[in-house]
């Protein structure tokens, strides 16, 4: 199964890849945007379930786990199929979840079935977002969908849109969550007015990766899943160590630093998280234009920059855990938040340079799969916690997160500078 030049020719003519009409990608990242809105927007609630709706934090965290379990097969299955079947469709049932999601979620109230179920739901579609969507939004910001857009421009793009509906939908959550009316409710409905219209966009957005043809000798599903090129090995050398850091800077930044100044903000608790929500996911956002500038020097320099920052900041989130102050905490989360910004778009720009057009939404969901295994991170110093301080434990992450920078620096010098057209064997 090959996307040709053929194809995508025949594509351009049919929607006039000059015209400003056929430069829809901006549709595609809305789909994104309200994607992540969804996904995120339970975050700073989580306090509120256990608060109002008298859930234990067990029964919190396995309303996480089920959103865990909607969104691996989301990352992993769906990339492949979009490959197979073509983007759109896969876009449009991803998003159509989301809203259902939401749905589901404003029945919450009569039983923590209709949460679970929800929270399903919202896995699978963010899943679809950033596998399917980023692909799309790459692929509709080059030739001849958008011959003007510069060689980074669809992964900083699906990666804004991304973060943003991220850290608007939990700022806006957790404000309603706070001071709104109907805090079980209201949250949904927003969501949904948010992803509805970008649902009915996508029918807007030009074809990217067209149908396989049956007669043409297309391969099995099983085939299609299979991934060659995550073994190449800039991959697992330099993507693979970054990766969990992208959502374990987020992770500490917003779900560990509430915990370890709670007692500082007393009932400001879900306001502060909401506050360290979004002032993590808005660095992140505001450190695009610098990723930019350092991949347009060197592939190797935004990598090393991220990685530099997330010792940073791994080291302030220390220094909130002993000083247990809030100001401390706010600040970590800039400087987590920036390292998240510039992590998740160099990883997604080595990824485009590493996939191939058949794989490329299958690489993009390994990729995103790993970084989600950063969420484990405040569970795992939670576990650890009656045995040691939080102190002394992100101390010892700053130190990891130190000796995976000098990892992939070392592996950056040994593998040089990569090239976009390095490739593994389709054989291997």
């Amino acid at each position: 199964m090959k996307s040709t030049i053929h194809d995508r020719a025949r594509i351009a003519t049919a929607t006039g890849p000059a015209s400003a009409p056929a430069r829809r990608w901006w549709l595609a990242a809305a789909a994104m945007f309200g994607c992540g809105w969804g996904g995120n927007q339970f975050t700073p609630l989580l306090l509120m379930y256990r608060r109002a709706g008298g859930y234990s934090e067990v029964t919190v965290d396995a309303f996480l786990a089920a959103y865990v379990v909607g969104l691996v097969p989301g990352l992993l299955v769906a990339g492949a199929m979009s490959d197979r079947y073509g983007r759109r469709p896969l876009m449009l049932a991803g998003t159509a979840l989301s809203v259902l999601a939401s749905v589901v979620l404003t029945a919450g109230a009569a039983g923590e079935t209709f949460i679970y179920a929800g929270r399903l739901l919202t896995g699978v579609g963010v899943g679809v977002a950033m596998a399917v969507g980023t692909s799309w939004v790459k692929e509709l910001s080059q030739a001849p969908f958008d011959p003007m857009a510069d060689a980074g421009a669809g992964a900083r793009r699906a990666s804004l849109s991304l973060t943003a509906g991220f850290g608007l939908g939990a700022g806006v959550a957790g404000v309603l969550a706070q001071w709104g009316p109907w805090p079980m409710v209201t949250p949904y409905l927003v969501h949904m007015a948010v992803a509805l219209p970008a649902l009915a966009g996508l029918a807007r957005v030009p074809e990217t990766r067209p149908r396989a043809d049956p007669a043409g000798g297309r391969r099995s599903l099983r085939a299609d899943l299979r991934v060659p090129s995550a073994g190449h090995r800039r991959f697992l050398w330099v993507v693979v160590p970054m990766a969990p850091w992208v959502f374990g800077a987020a992770g500490v930044a917003y779900a560990v630093t509430p915990q370890l100044v709670a007692g500082r903000v007393g009932h400001w608790g879900l306001a502060y998280a909401t506050l360290l929500t979004v002032l993590t996911l808005g660095a992140g956002v505001a450190v695009q234009p610098l990723a930019k500038k350092l991949a347009g020097r060197s592939t190797a320099r935004p990598v090393l920059t991220a990685m530099a920052l997330m010792t940073a900041g791994m080291a302030v989130a220390a220094s909130t855990a002993a000083a247990r102050s809030p100001w401390l905490g706010s600040a970590g989360a800039v400087v987590l938040g920036a390292a998240y910004g510039i992590a998740v778009v160099s990883g997604l720009l080595e990824v485009q340079r590493i996939a191939t057009p058949e794989d490329l939404a299958g690489l993009t969901g390994v990729y995103y799969a790993i970084t989600y295994t950063g969420f484990l991170v405040p569970a795992v110093l939670a576990a650890l916690s009656a045995v040691t301080s939080y102190t002394a434990m992100l101390a010892a992450v700053a130190l990891l997160a130190s000796g995976c920078l000098a990892l992939i620096a070392v592996a950056l010098r040994v593998l040089g500078p990569g090239s976009s057209r390095e490739r593994v064997s389709r054989t291997g």
